[in-house]
């Protein structure tokens, strides 16, 4: 039922975008898109799962044995799962798949997991940051997210590096949850704790993760300077590292399906001192691009995948 809300909250968005832009406007600027640029920016999808895939498998502890070919494969049938089902159900899938093939035992393979979004979530906060900073055109709307991102970022960044504070930031969230949430927050404090143990170990090996998830994200905002460029529009690429994280975290919210409607309510928002509506709104449409190419390309793979759900389902007794 949660899903069905959330497919139709993000039409009711993007019918309330699409009527306030002239439809038409928005067919003509793919037609006069520069095909070289698009060709390029769609492109960009390869290499970012070629990389994430790669940071999967520098995630595994020494002696495990997860190939690269398995490891995309993971990355791409999990994209699909993102698509389609809430709470992120793609990647405890594959924390679960990885631990029923023996890569890892226990805990660890969703220990494992919880680190890589932690990178993820990180790493685009610190590239907001530095773009909100930077930013020419400081409003105080833009003023509050500064300081609002950045507190994230921040705790972030203590729920990474000190147990201490993870331990007692667990404990006052679960004080205060729902009740139905409270074994969640039991379960991933217990993960949390041991995947601080386990990457705290080797800080050659964080560092080397760490960077690698701060360049990943990178290429996803220049993809999505590519995309504008694509259109062509343009954007100082300095303002489009504040902007598009911002997008991007507006698509996070728990609101809409996949974030469509949210994130292309903000980029319309976001980039008017740069390109007009129909603009964002077919930029919309290509950042939409960049999780639906990942999940058809993980359709192959998506059986499997279903089984591990099942197996999820049958285990949690749901």
């Amino acid at each position: 039922m949660k899903r069905v809300i959330s497919i139709l909250v993000s039409l009711i968005i993007l019918v309330v975008i699409y009527t306030k832009i002239d439809f038409t406007r928005l067919i003509a600027v793919f037609q006069n898109c520069d095909r070289s640029w698009m060709a390029i920016s769609l492109g960009m999808v390869v290499p970012l799962t070629l990389f994430t895939s790669w940071r999967l498998q520098q995630l595994m502890p020494s002696g495990s044995r997860l190939g690269f070919l398995e490891a995309n494969r993971l990355i791409l049938a999990a994209s699909v799962l993102n698509m389609v089902l809430p709470s992120k159900m793609g990647d405890i899938a594959k924390a679960y798949f990885m631990k029923q093939r023996g890569h890892l035992g226990g805990t660890l393979s969703l220990s494992l997991v919880i680190f890589e979004k932690a990178c993820d979530m990180l790493s685009l906060l610190l590239w907001c940051v530095f773009g909100l900073l930077v930013y020419p055109q400081k409003t105080w709307l833009f003023w509050v997210m500064t300081v609002a991102v950045g507190v994230g970022l921040v705790m972030g960044v203590l729920l990474l590096a000190s147990k201490k504070f993870a331990y007692f930031f667990f404990l006052v969230a679960r004080k205060i949850a729902p009740k139905k949430l409270r074994l969640k927050l039991e379960t991933m404090q217990a993960s949390w704790g041991e995947m601080h143990d386990y990457f705290w170990r080797d800080r050659v090996q964080l560092i080397k993760i760490t960077g690698t998830s701060i360049f990943i994200w990178f290429l996803h905002l220049l993809q999505i300077w590519f995309f504008i460029l694509a259109l062509k529009a343009w954007t100082p690429f300095l303002a489009n590292l504040a902007l598009s994280p911002l997008a991007i975290l507006a698509g996070l919210l728990p609101l809409t399906f996949a974030g469509v409607g949210t994130r292309d309510a903000a980029l319309v928002l976001f980039y008017q001192p740069y390109f007009d509506g129909a603009t964002a709104a077919a930029l919309g449409v290509l950042c939409t691009s960049r999780y639906l190419l990942p999940a058809i390309g993980g359709l192959p793979f998506l059986g499997q995948f279903l089984a591990t759900v099942r197996g999820i389902k049958g285990e949690s007794g749901e």
